[in-house]
């Protein structure tokens, strides 16, 4: 006599663990899509200066924490935030930044931003620059790519006006 029930057991499980996938893989698909990037750019550097600085500004249909960010420019990325205290300027870096839903999160010159360290070369206006952008949803994590222009201050003078989704 066959014993059926070991292959039956094992087409039940087989047919379970497809739905979980199926569960987790949509979970992950939805809260990717759940954050836009606009306005992303890189200031240009000098010859010689091996640290850079990035700005966007972040909307998300949900909570959720950028946990961290690299780059092909570069052998590091942080997070960091700029404010002046007593007439001084002070930086400090981020182990995240909590983006709220439906709250825009601007980087930018002044504020919140990325630093760029240990350039592999100089950032000249009219080129960019790719960056991978990990982001966190409850217990899910899902990346974003994105490729950002390397633009000097005054070129971002209209960046309202042009909405680039990513």
């Amino acid at each position: 006599m066959i014993n059926l029930l070991p292959t039956f057991s094992l087409l039940r499980l087989s047919r379970i663990f497809l739905t979980m996938t199926l569960v987790i893989s949509s979970a992950a698909a939805n809260a990717g899509d759940s954050v836009f990037i606009e306005n992303a750019w890189v200031r240009p550097t000098s010859p010689g200066q091996d640290v850079g600085a990035a700005y966007m500004t972040f909307n998300s249909k949900q909570d959720v924490k950028l946990i961290s960010a690299s780059s092909d420019a570069t052998k590091s990325v942080e997070i960091h935030s700029m404010s002046m205290q007593n007439g001084v300027m002070k930086m400090r870096m981020l182990e995240n930044l909590t983006i709220k839903a439906g709250k825009p999160y601007k980087l930018e010159p002044g504020g919140f931003h990325f630093m760029l360290f240990d350039l592999k070369k100089p950032l000249a206006a009219g080129q960019h620059v790719n960056f991978e952008l990990t982001f966190k949803a409850g217990n899910t994590e899902f990346k974003q790519l994105i490729k950002a222009p390397i633009k000097t201050p005054a070129e971002t003078e209209d960046r309202d006006h042009s909405h680039h989704h990513h």
